[in-house]
């Protein structure tokens, strides 16, 4: 038996508790906290159309830093977190692949990204740099090939853009509330489809 989409409720009450507990925690090197980031990334998803569920990607595409216990930037002892697949691992028990793919590929989509833009790799921020190197750095051709290969690649690469813009102490930061009913409907709309 599947669980019923009343279940929203509690996972609505788990993300709020986590970014309410956690969420002022600082977001690697930048001058924003993880909520900051969270909030500004769905924010500037909405903005440029994206449909729900690439919003509530970009809204939890970090939740694996929140989630690992490795600390604020494991990077700095030379530990990558794979906070990717942390994230997308305890997502996929509440979303569709419409939500939790982009947020499972994003750290590869940033390897892609420095492998086929070139000015893509002077818009990274100092600790994703740092995460870089761990991660496997750009990524050959041959893993490129691979990468756009897999379901929702593209959804990747737009958050992997939304996740840099998302890095601005003075951009917009709305209330966590008010991706609420977002939340609550990718998450009964995965439920409908099981």
């Amino acid at each position: 038996m599947h669980p019923s989409p009343l279940q929203s409720q509690p996972l609505l009450h788990l993300l709020v508790e986590l970014y309410g507990q956690q969420g002022d925690r600082r977001y690697g090197l930048a001058e924003l906290n993880q909520r900051t980031h969270a909030v500004q990334a769905a924010a500037l998803a909405q903005a440029q159309g994206e449909p729900s569920a690439m919003v509530v990607a970009a809204l939890l595409h970090d939740i694996g830093h929140m989630l690992h216990g490795l600390g604020e930037h494991p990077a700095a002892r030379g530990v990558d977190d794979q906070h990717e697949q942390v994230g997308a691992n305890w997502l996929a028990q509440y979303f569709g692949p419409e939500v939790v793919e982009p947020v499972r590929l994003h750290v590869a989509a940033k390897r892609y990204l420095c492998a086929t833009d070139p000015g893509y790799l002077s818009l990274l921020s100092r600790d994703s740099l740092e995460s870089l190197a761990l991660q496997g750095g750009p990524m050959r051709a041959p893993e490129q090939q691979v990468f756009r290969s897999r379901a929702g690649w593209r959804n990747a690469v737009a958050l992997r853009r939304l996740d840099e813009e998302a890095k601005d102490p003075n951009g917009p930061a709305p209330d966590f509330s008010v991706f609420h009913d977002l939340i609550v409907s990718n998450h009964e709309s995965f439920f409908g489809t099981r």
